[in-house]
């Protein structure tokens, strides 16, 4: 398995990457939320999972590994192959379809091109459980992968207050006041919201 690359872009698209590793070229599929990180960059580093098939070998590639696991997660899942899971990953931001898993919003994950009604229905109730536990083991919260609103939210569940209400009070507070820097100050800030 190749866990990761680290070299040269030299070709993007917002589907497939080429990227040159010690002269050895890889051609990778990608999502749409990869692309937004790595369009204006040279080289980098891209987390990837390998599939086999039987008429062909496929990359996929990530820009970091809350992305990576994600898509894991979903093709877990059964009737959701790579192709779709990458689709999903393009379609909603990873942080806002892993909240939409774990709330339940089935609306939001039949807005996806390919996902139907009991499709919806399978991702929340095969997944819901699997990544409340994997966003708590990792720390990694569903609302977004930033230090600041990290430690916000594990101050706001430290005071007793529930994740989807700290997660909603930290969303409109930054929509809000995005200029925010100091954890403290967004704690005042959603503590007032609520």
């Amino acid at each position: 398995m190749i866990a990761y690359l680290n070299g040269i872009y030299t070709f993007k698209s917002p589907a497939v990457v080429h990227m040159e590793v010690n002269g050895v070229g890889y051609e990778i599929q990608i999502s749409l939320n990869t692309y937004t990180h790595i369009q204006k960059l040279e080289k980098g580093i891209l987390h990837t999972w390998l599939q086999v098939k039987e008429d062909a070998h496929v990359l996929f590639g990530f820009f970091d590994k809350a992305e990576k696991e994600i898509f894991l997660q979903l093709i877990s899942v059964s009737g959701i192959g790579a192709s779709t899971a990458r689709m999903m990953l393009s379609s909603v931001q990873p942080k806002d379809l892993q909240r939409a898993i774990v709330q339940g919003d089935e609306r939001l994950l039949e807005g996806i091109k390919g996902i139907g009604k009991k499709t919806a229905q399978r991702l929340v109730l095969e997944l819901k459980d699997k990544l409340v536990k994997s966003s708590q083991d990792s720390n990694i919260s569903p609302l977004t992968y930033n230090s600041l609103e990290q430690d916000a939210l594990n101050a706001l569940m430290a005071l007793g207050i529930a994740r989807p209400a700290a997660e909603n009070a930290i969303k409109k507070v930054q929509s809000a006041s995005p200029g925010i820097t100091e954890v403290e100050a967004l704690i005042k800030k959603v503590l007032q919201a609520l």
